[in-house]
C-alpha cells in the first residue's frame, strides 16, 4: 500500500492509499489545499484539526453549489424534452431523370425550428461542463 507525502495548508502529511489511486489522493489533496492555503494566510496560526474541517467545510459548500448547478441544468434538460415537438415540414420536390420517362419522388426533410440546434448544443456543453466540475469535485473527495 503506497504511502505519499502531501502538503496541505503548509503543513506536511503522510497518508497511505490503495494500490492505482495515488493520482486520486494527490488530487484531492490539491483541491484541499487550496481551500486551505488562503485560510492559512488569512487566520494565520490555527490548530491542524480545525484548518483540515474549515477546508474541508469549504469544499463541500463549494461541492454543494456545483450539485444545485448541475440540478438545475439537468430540471431544464427535462422541460426542454419534455415540449411538444412541431411536426416537421413537409417538403415536395419533383425530380427528373434523363431517361424515358418521369419519376417523382416525395422527400420528406425535417427542418428545425430557427436557433433550437444552437440552443440544444449550448445545454449540451453547459451540461457537460457542470459534469466535469462534479466529477472533478468527487474525485477530490476521494
Amino acid at each position: 500500500m503506497p504511502e505519499l507525502d502531501i502538503q496541505i495548508g503548509g503543513r506536511s502529511f503522510q497518508v497511505a492509499c490503495q494500490e492505482g489511486e495515488e493520482l486520486f489522493l494527490r488530487t484531492a489533496a490539491g483541491l484541499l489545499d487550496a481551500e486551505a492555503t488562503p485560510l492559512m494566510a488569512q487566520a494565520g496560526r490555527m490548530p491542524e484539526a480545525r484548518m483540515l474541517l474549515m477546508s474541508g467545510l469549504m469544499l463541500a459548500d463549494r461541492l454543494a453549489g456545483v450539485e444545485e448547478q448541475l440540478r438545475i441544468a439537468e430540471t431544464r434538460l427535462r422541460e426542454i424534452e419534455a415540449r411538444p415537438r412541431p411536426a416537421p415540414e413537409r417538403v415536395e420536390v419533383r425530380v427528373e431523370v434523363p431517361v424515358e420517362r418521369v419519376v417523382e419522388v416525395p422527400v420528406e426533410i425535417a427542418v428545425l425550428p430557427p436557433g433550437l440546434a444552437d440552443r440544444l448544443a449550448r445545454m449540451a456543453a453547459e451540461a457537460e461542463a457542470l459534469a466535469d466540475a462534479l466529477d472533478a469535485q468527487t474525485a477530490g473527495a476521494v
